[in-house]
């Protein structure tokens, strides 16, 4: 089978097409015949070397978090009536073909096209554990800020907030970015590029800020997102687009009764957690609720051009490799 992987530590020019063995169902392991595999940032960063000390990769390596197909093989104790299955899968997901234990596969509702199905498996159980974070609209509907609204994760943060009655604030790049946030149901889109962006979320909110903020660019960036936060509300942080996290001070935080919350601090969610909010999210798409903005799609033979559109912040939605 064909695999792309990082030979060595570097730009997206390490990424390499290699033909590699087709790999083999063990005990309760599936193979699957990927259809299209799904691409984060974070494989831009870790390609790049950045978070040993949290993901030890040593090249070479088979890149990727895992995407859609079909199942092809069953390994002694699966039921073989999941072969020819269509399927979401965990693993290293660069290539044509993913062996994995079935706990990390979980079915595609009917009705659910497999590409939209790889483009919610990573960003969808994110955005489902931000926005489990938002208040609850007894005062009237709750302002909210996505910030990297036109992201895999912040896109589906915004419809998800916006089914759930917030008010939401989308921050993004740009004008394509923007427009992408309001058809997705942002009632206010600003551009974080510009000077005073965050006064102007605060205008219109009222004044006070926002009562949660959605931080997915972290740095010099998510401070100024945690500035649009009213006194009282809450800042969650869980990405980052320059390889440094939000720091914020603990001190003005007490100060202004604001809780900060880092979605990485404790580590990977539980896999039991995952697979209830991804088998969540693939419903809530399969019932029209909340639609993945697929934005660009690539042969898997030319991952190095995915990663080289995300890292230029040339891609507006998700990203995803086709098999």
């Amino acid at each position: 089978m064909r695999a792309i992987e990082v030979h060595e530590f570097g730009g997206p020019e390490v990424l390499v097409a290699r033909e590699v063995p087709d790999p083999v169902a063990g005990p309760g392991q599936v193979v699957v015949r990927l259809v299209a595999a799904d691409v984060i940032f974070l494989d831009t960063l870790l390609r790049g070397g950045w978070g040993g000390e949290i993901f030890p990769l040593q090249p070479p390596y088979v890149p990727g978090t895992g995407g859609s197909g079909r199942v092809e093989s069953a390994g002694s104790g699966v039921d073989p009536g999941w072969v020819g299955r269509p399927v979401v899968v965990h693993g290293p997901g660069y290539a044509e073909l993913v062996a994995a234990d079935l706990g990390d596969v979980v079915p595609v509702p009917d009705g659910l096209d497999l590409t939209e199905a790889a483009a919610l498996m990573t960003d969808g159980v994110t955005a489902l554990r931000l926005t489990r974070h938002a208040p609850a609209g007894a005062d009237g509907a709750p302002w909210v800020l996505v910030a990297a609204a036109a992201g895999g994760a912040g896109s589906l943060a915004v419809q998800i907030l916006r089914d759930a009655g917030a008010r939401v604030v989308a921050a993004a790049r740009g004008d394509a970015k923007l427009s992408l946030a309001r058809e997705l149901g942002a009632e206010v889109a600003v551009d974080y590029t510009e000077p005073g962006w965050t006064e102007r979320v605060r205008a219109a909110t009222g004044g006070s800020g926002v009562a949660l903020a959605l931080d997915g660019a972290g740095g010099a960036l998510g401070a100024e997102v945690f500035e649009t936060v009213a006194d009282g509300g809450r800042f969650v942080t869980y990405g980052t687009s320059s390889g440094q996290f939000t720091a914020i001070d603990p001190l003005v935080a007490e100060r202004r009764r604001i809780e900060v919350i880092n979605e990485l601090a404790g580590g990977p969610p539980a896999p039991e957690l995952v697979r209830a909010l991804l088998t969540r999210v693939l419903d809530l798409a399969a019932a029209g609720r909340v639609r993945p903005a697929i934005g660009a799609t690539f042969p898997l033979a030319d991952a190095a051009a995915a990663h080289a559109s995300l890292a230029e912040r040339r891609t507006v939605g998700k990203s995803l490799l086709l098999a």
